[in-house]
């Protein structure tokens, strides 16, 4: 089995944790522990810090040492060093927008497992001719949505995506329906109001909502 192919699985088990990867901004690191302890605690382990913030890469670090249960990744990689720093921080799993020939090359040579964006049919062929079998469907509420998606189940029979970008809970299942969709990747679990005011409670209750959601 090649290393990507390794990898791959791992990203498979990773994505298959749960129906929805939370997508989380971290603008303080001490909202880290504990909002990841709120979504584990409501069955949403699979969890993806955006590397949009100074605090990103302190927060996975923080939940990678502090978090039971936490597989947490890091999300937004737009070149080799971001998946380097990924990597060193603690990351389980990275995930990228979409891809550039420099961040591929760095992934082959790492050991963190990848999720590489796609949004056209040529993309997402381009991307399994290098054996990436699971990839990020994104932006996906803007680049056609489910009907979009479904479009290519047929004639790509060989990948699954985790649409991410404008799902919400009211929209998760209609992706969770579609023959090629493993999971969603959901930012409505962590809105910016709630990790202000610090209600861990109710974070858990849209987790636990969120991992009763089931894919096809």
């Amino acid at each position: 089995m090649s290393g990507i192919a390794r990898k791959q699985e791992q990203v498979e088990t990773i994505l298959k944790l749960a129906p929805v990867v939370a997508v989380v901004v971290i603008d303080d690191v001490a909202h880290a522990v504990p909002l990841a302890r709120a979504l584990v605690g409501g069955g949403v382990k699979a969890i993806e810090v955006t590397l949009r913030t100074p605090a990103a890469l302190y927060a996975i670090r923080a939940i990678a040492g502090e978090v039971e249960g936490a597989v947490v990744g890091a999300g937004t990689l737009l070149a080799p060093r971001d998946l380097r720093a990924a990597e060193a921080a603690g990351a389980r799993f990275g995930v990228s927008p979409g891809v550039t020939a420099a961040l591929l090359d760095a992934a082959d040579e790492s050991s963190l497992p990848y999720l590489p964006g796609a949004v056209t049919a040529s993309e997402a062929m381009q991307l399994f001719e290098r054996g990436y079998t699971f990839q990020k469907f994104f932006p996906a509420r803007p680049s056609g949505g489910p009907d979009y998606l479904h479009s290519l189940a047929a004639p790509l029979p060989g990948i699954r995506f985790c649409p991410t970008g404008g799902i919400s809970a009211t929209t998760a299942r209609d992706w969770l329906g579609l023959p090629n969709v493993v999971c969603v990747g959901g930012s409505w679990l962590s809105v910016p109001s709630l990790l202000r005011a610090g209600d861990w409670r109710r974070i858990e209750a849209l987790a636990r909502e969120a991992a009763a959601l089931r894919a096809t």
